[in-house]
């Protein structure tokens, strides 16, 4: 993992976006996030959790406000990794990619689309491949396993890349309950082993509250923003999420 600035890991001044002229998603959002966090953001649907996640990985950019990675923009040059697990992909029922070679595909940011894999890329794939407990799986078709196991393929893809910071969107979109909290408690173990920081977007927050050392609440701005036990009780009625 490549050295970072001193400073917040995540920082986000006064950020407003809309999307093509339309109406604010986001207004007058700000946040900082220390390094080594691991911080859960939740909201209803359309309430900007996602695209606020989106601004922080580079893949759009604010109409007013700024946002930095480490005190550098995202996507500039020599910045802070990102590992980025987008919503959960769909995979064509035909498609014969293994686990490993999914994986594989978090190497391309490093060393580019074309030539062979490297004697250090195949070693961050395996290490990869292994602390979220796939090794065995490596050489299976990834259309043949669970959704919950899936994902776990889907978060080894963006820890090959060698990430400081792991954004998630909805990683538990589909996936049953109890695959919910082995991931959650997963990306914890990760957090511990790896010092990355770690955002987590969901509209169902509950898998994950035991394990975020902090909660924001997104619905247009940030409505919440602190520890899971200091939620206000009328925040748990699942008609303020969702």
């Amino acid at each position: 993992m490549h050295l970072t600035r001193p400073g917040p890991a995540v920082e986000l001044e006064e950020v407003s976006f809309a999307y093509g002229g339309g109406p604010p998603v986001l207004t007058g959002v700000s946040l900082a996030v220390e390094p080594g966090a691991f911080v859960g953001i939740a909201g209803p649907n359309g309430g900007g959790k996602t695209t606020l996640l989106r601004l922080v990985v580079g893949l759009e950019r604010p109409v007013s406000g700024r946002v930095r990675l480490h005190g550098l923009a995202p996507g500039a040059r020599d910045g802070p990794r990102i590992g980025y697990v987008p919503q959960r992909a769909q995979l064509a029922s035909g498609t014969p990619v293994t686990v490993r070679e999914m994986v594989e595909t978090g190497r391309l940011a490093l060393r580019g689309p074309l030539g062979p894999l490297r004697a250090d890329d195949r070693q961050a794939v395996a290490a990869a491949l292994e602390r979220v407990g796939l090794a065995e799986h490596a050489t299976v078709p990834l259309r043949t396993l669970s959704g919950g196991m899936q994902q776990r393929a889907f978060i080894a893809r963006a820890l090959a890349a060698d990430p400081v910071l792991l954004a998630l969107d909805e990683p538990t979109t589909g996936v049953d309950a109890e695959s919910q909290e082995s991931l959650a408690a997963l990306l914890a173990e990760l957090r511990d082993a790896l010092g990355v920081t770690i955002l987590y977007v969901s509209h169902e927050f509950g898998a994950v509250e035991q394990f975020v050392s902090r909660l924001v609440l997104v619905r247009g701005r940030i409505v919440f923003d602190g520890p899971p036990a200091e939620l206000p009780a009328v925040w748990h009625d699942p008609s303020h999420i969702h």
